[in-house]
């Protein structure tokens, strides 16, 4: 399945780079996202790294979740696919 990166988690003053708000792809409901949390997210690098993250819950009511990744995702992340297994 694949999801785009939307966001950082962030707050008016405060930013978390190693949090990310996901859309997956055909998801559109709070209770569909719900069923993936504990999910690996994989994002490619351009230069082929892999970054690893975890879907630790939803975010809003039309699908998005929150992941966690290990290392903070760079900003030419944001509106580009992700992989989650």
């Amino acid at each position: 399945m694949k999801g785009i990166v939307l966001s950082y988690m962030r707050s008016k003053e405060n930013q978390h780079n190693n949090h990310m708000i996901i859309k997956p792809i055909g998801i559109d409901s709070r209770e569909q996202a719900s069923g993936l949390i504990g999910k690996k997210v994989i994002w490619k690098s351009p230069s082929g790294k892999l970054l690893v993250g975890k879907i630790t819950r939803t975010h809003g009511t039309r699908g998005e979740v929150k992941v966690r990744f290990e290392r903070p995702l760079p900003g030419q992340a944001l509106g580009d696919y992700v992989e989650i297994k």
